[in-house]
């Protein structure tokens, strides 16, 4: 579908990402014509008959997108971060499914000392990449533990010493007896583009991309001044 020359393919994840896109969607004048959290489909046509929504995991976002099976995509910080960003460009951060990569341990673990005093920790986290660079850059010594879900249990069952994953409003981690340590970076989504599509279907691309600009804009929820295009990329725009 990507490949067709006068569609675009867009990339999306069910939950809080598609959620805070549909409206931007629907400013930008795309409505989805099925409701992906009760459809069964994986690929939902739009208003525009050449306008697809397909509906993937939230860490294949960036791989649909590299591979020219998706056009555009829309994924979080984190989870390009651990793809690493090859094949597509990141013009845009839409601002929104906002939350933070933290480090967080059981109430009653001094984690500062355990710190202070070089303790080697073992840390789970899904997230391998950014948790390797995070400790690097404090010359710790951990041994990472890679798990894909209820990581908030690694402390509890002693799987763990601390975890690195996303706290938005931290209750999960309170329900648990956890506490936040380490904030390592704010997450957000980001607006992805294929780059081979970008040459190809420019015309078709860069309205889109402007609309969607305007629309983080115009969308109440979002901040204007925490609208961001990176710099680079300024040009896709133009």
């Amino acid at each position: 579908m990507g490949r067709i020359m006068n569609s675009i393919t867009i990339a999306l994840s069910k939950g809080r990402i598609f959620d805070e896109t549909a409206p931007m969607l629907k400013a930008a004048g795309i409505v989805a014509l099925d409701d992906p959290e009760t459809s069964r489909k994986l690929i939902l046509t739009t208003n525009h008959a050449n306008v697809w929504l397909i509906i993937v995991r939230a860490s294949d976002v960036p791989t649909y997108v590299q591979y020219g099976a998706a056009d555009i995509g829309i994924a979080g910080k984190d989870v390009l971060l651990e793809h690493g960003g090859a094949g597509f460009y990141q013009p845009l951060d839409l601002n929104i499914a906002s939350c933070r990569m933290m480090v967080a341990v059981q109430k009653d673990f001094d984690y500062e000392t355990a710190v202070r005093q070089g303790a080697r920790l073992r840390v789970a986290t899904k997230y391998l990449r950014t948790a390797q660079e995070h400790f690097a850059e404090k010359g710790m010594h951990v041994d990472l533990i890679k798990l894909y879900g209820s990581m908030e249990l690694a402390p509890i069952v002693g799987l763990a010493d601390a975890i690195v994953d996303l706290v938005s409003s931290g209750n999960t981690l309170n329900a648990n007896q956890l506490k936040a340590v380490e904030e390592i970076m704010p997450v957000s989504a980001r607006l992805i583009i294929n780059q081979a599509a970008l040459k190809v279907k420019r015309a078709l691309i860069q309205p889109m991309l402007k609309a969607f600009l305007e629309a983080a804009k115009k969308n109440s929820v979002v901040n204007m001044s925490k609208v961001k295009v990176q710099h680079r990329d300024r040009n896709l725009f133009l």
